[in-house]
């Protein structure tokens, strides 16, 4: 097998077709020369770090099926290492395509490793958020060096992709100062190197030394995912002048990361109006080349703590209609507090159906046939069939139970004037 290739996109325009790649077409509808071109032209990304073995190769991209990620770690007011390493394991019986490591407290290496061996989907990481894990001082004394030995870590662990907010530079601050927001800055990530960089009236670090960067993505082939540090944290922020400004270097460092054979994802809002997603969806996709969009919601309206699963998967079926590759999931506790097994599943389950619904709406080859079982299945009153198909199997099976008909051919809400069973039989015949 031939492995004289630095990175996946470095492979894909040799015309060589990896074992992450050969994962990719098992299940995706497209084509090996598509894939190739694709991934050659930055159009599609296979995280895939050379220290995860046991990857399965995932990808995201254009002409692929919508993917989901899921966020999960532990904090200081929360640091359950158990209960994390059981969100991994329902994370993935839930078909989760990603999972991201957002730890900010404790042993979050051995925790890292832990995930990265269990897992066989892509891993993500914010290396920022471990590096003031790790060194326990102000962020703002963290060194350029201890940032890049955190990324260095990360890759050697076998991280597949690193969230890193370079497009935050001196530049966008300018833009901030000059067009005051409602909410400032809600990037974790983009809120500590804006601290940083006011502090020691010092450029981005990761912007200033992008190459530095990219060395390392090249020798561990990490794929970067720039993050958006001034994404809007609500509406009233949406699509304003420091997100553009932000969105075109992330622009600039595209090319840079692609003269390098790097791959990379474009993170995106955020809050914003229903009215205002597909111009975002266009902006991303010409200011970056086309590189896959990843985007956190986005969340439609900002008064509903408690349900933002649901703003959130209003406004990801929107994006990936429209754009979107990627689509992170958003918890009800979303706002609130650190999300828990419950939590965890609601936002799943949320994403997938969001992502599926643009499936759909994009006419993807195939992404109908799921629907169309279902169908069949109602129109057969076949419930054992139905509650099988069902993108979550187990509340559908407890609805039924819980009030069950004295026919067992229909349910509760119709009884004996089920119009399917009506309808079947006039069409269809039979007693």
């Amino acid at each position: 097998m031939t492995t004289n290739y630095t990175t996946q996109m470095n492979a894909a325009r040799q015309r060589i077709v990896t074992p992450q790649m050969r994962d990719v077409l098992a299940v995706e509808p497209i084509s090996e020369q598509a894939l190739l071109e694709k991934v050659a032209a930055g159009k599609i990304a296979i995280p895939a770090n050379k220290n995860h073995k046991n990857l399965v190769g995932g990808a995201v991209g254009e002409g692929l099926r919508t993917k989901i990620n899921v966020n999960l770690g532990v904090s200081e007011d929360c640091c359950n290492l158990d209960l994390e390493m059981k969100k991994v394991e329902n994370a993935l019986a839930l078909k989760t395509d990603a999972i991201m490591d957002l730890s900010t407290f404790g042993r979050t290496r051995e925790f890292r490793r832990k995930v990265v061996d269990t897992c066989p989907v892509m891993i993500g990481t914010v290396p920022v958020y471990d590096a003031v894990a790790k060194y326990k001082k102000d962020p703002t004394e963290i060194s350029v060096d201890e940032f890049f030995q955190v990324v260095e870590e990360h890759a050697e662990d076998g991280v597949d992709f690193m969230t890193i907010h370079a497009g935050l530079t001196r530049v966008a601050v300018e833009r901030i100062r000059k067009n005051m927001r409602l909410t400032h800055v809600v990037s974790r990530g983009g809120s500590v190197l804006l601290e940083w960089m006011e502090v020691n009236q010092a450029e981005n670090p990761f912007y200033e030394n992008f190459d530095r960067l990219l060395d390392l993505c090249v020798q561990y082939d990490v794929t970067l995912s720039l993050g958006d540090g001034l994404r809007p944290g609500c509406l009233q922020d949406a699509t304003d002048a420091p997100q553009i400004q932000e969105l075109i270097i992330l622009g600039e460092l595209t090319k840079a990361c692609w003269e390098r054979d790097v791959q990379v994802m474009i993170e995106g809002p955020g809050h914003v109006p229903l009215n205002e997603i597909v111009a975002n969806m266009q902006l991303e996709k010409k200011l970056c080349h086309g590189a896959p969009f990843y985007v956190l919601g986005p969340l439609v309206t900002d008064v509903a703590p408690g349900y933002d699963h649901i703003t959130s998967a209003i406004g990801g079926a929107i994006a990936a209609t429209y754009g979107a590759d990627f689509l992170c999931y958003v918890t009800p506790a979303e706002h609130l507090r650190l999300p828990d097994l419950d939590d965890m599943k609601e936002g799943i389950i949320a994403s997938r159906i969001a992502a599926h619904a643009a499936d759909i709406a994009k006419d993807l080859p195939g992404a109908m046939d799921w629907d169309n079982q279902m169908s069949a299945a109602r129109k057969n009153l076949d419930w054992n069939r139905m509650l099988n198909l069902a993108i979550d199997p187990e509340k559908a099976r407890a609805y039924r139970e819980s009030s069950k008909p004295l026919d067992d051919e229909v349910c509760t809400m119709c009884g004996d004037l089920c119009a399917v069973k009506r309808s079947k039989r006039v069409l269809e015949g039979g007693a």
